[in-house]
């Protein structure tokens, strides 16, 4: 009798113990899963706090953008941060798309040198609506949501060609043979001159646009205007590509004269037809200040800084969007006579580079 008691108790007990032990190993079971699965859920969630920046060209056939994007890149890997390049090849379609894409790679920050400065409404809108900070580079990009402007003060640009050209003494009758008229920044040259010679005895004979910044293109009327009768006594070059194409029209139709000339952005060859005498001056733009300092802004814009913490002082520009906090570095003149001091101590070129054709031309 005891010991069918002892038995029935056991049952008792099995019954009402086991499935709590059941409950507890299904507990445990749960846990040990959960926490194998977590570190691969891990990497996914986490933040690591990396920067990918996008930086969207118009071209890279130019030596100038070249040298822009090598300091850019240089920069924003020292300060840890990735760049994604897209190089539009001087299309506005291909631009557009590239943006698109560069938002599709989830990148924290888009720097932009616009192939147009009004095609590129809808991407940016899109670029913003998903909480990336877009920096217009050099030129203006108009219409559009950007967060910063940051370039050289091209009205500066302007104003110190027409105070050069005035100084030189070099005649009332200027041509302009300017890059495309969707950059902006031959507005703002325009704008920049206007202001120096409103009121004095100045012409400004035609301004002509070189579409997509063809050189054959300011080759063709530079030489439409020198066997036309009717010369200039200077000639404002939108850059010093174009017052390369323009010379060469010189010495091949109008040899023996010269005609002040004037660019902008210091290329090598233009540093060297200064020197020869060929070129008058150029523009010098602080360009690896520029780029360096831009790949800073993007990183910072890309940790969460807003612009207007970037531009303390206010500074802004109306784009037909908004006003735009902006950011401008002075440009300055290089003629024969400086050459050495802004452009060969500051190491923007070598003294070889500069020489090596007037060294060639003594031997």
């Amino acid at each position: 009798m005891q010991q069918r008691n002892r038995r029935f108790l056991i049952l008792i007990l099995t019954a009402r113990v086991l499935p709590a032990l059941m409950l507890l190993a299904a507990g445990l079971s749960s846990c040990s899963k959960a926490s194998r699965e977590s570190p691969r859920k891990e990497p996914v969630e986490q933040d690591d706090g990396k920067v990918n920046i996008g930086f969207s060209i118009d071209t890279l056939a130019l030596e100038r953008w070249q040298r822009d994007l090598d300091v850019f890149m240089n920069r924003a890997k020292e300060l840890g941060a990735e760049v994604i390049v897209q190089n539009a090849g001087n299309s506005v379609e291909e631009q557009n798309k590239q943006l698109l894409y560069l938002m599709e790679r989830k990148v924290d920050t888009v720097v932009v040198v616009a192939k147009a400065r009004d095609s590129l409404t809808d991407s940016i809108q899109k670029l913003r609506a998903r909480g990336i900070a877009v920096i217009s580079y050099d030129r203006l990009i108009t219409d559009a949501d950007i967060s910063l402007y940051v370039s050289v003060n091209t009205e500066k640009v302007g104003e110190l060609m027409a105070r050069q050209l005035l100084k030189l003494n070099a005649g009332p009758r200027w041509l302009c043979i300017l890059g495309p008229d969707e950059d902006y920044n031959m507005t703002l040259i325009k704008k920049g001159m206007g202001r120096v010679i409103a009121g004095k005895p100045i012409n400004i004979m035609d301004t002509f646009y070189t579409d997509g910044w063809n050189y054959d293109l300011s080759y063709q009327e530079a030489v439409h205007v020198l066997t036309s009768g009717d010369i200039p006594d200077a000639i404002v070059c939108g850059n010093d590509a174009v017052a390369v194409s323009v010379l060469q029209a010189i010495e091949n139709y109008y040899s023996g004269r010269h005609i002040a000339l004037c660019g902008q952005d210091a290329d090598i060859a233009a540093c060297q037809n200064i020197v020869r005498g060929q070129q008058d001056f150029t523009i010098y733009k602080p360009i690896t200040k520029l780029a360096s300092d831009t790949a800073e802004y993007a990183v910072m814009l890309a940790k969460g800084k807003t612009p207007e913490e970037l531009v303390p002082s206010g500074t802004v520009i109306n784009n037909g969007y908004a006003d735009i906090p902006v950011i401008w570095l002075d440009p300055q003149i290089v003629t024969k006579s400086n050459i050495n001091e802004v452009i060969i101590q500051s190491g923007f070129h070598t003294y070889g580079e500069v020489y090596r054709s007037t060294q060639s031309q003594e031997q």
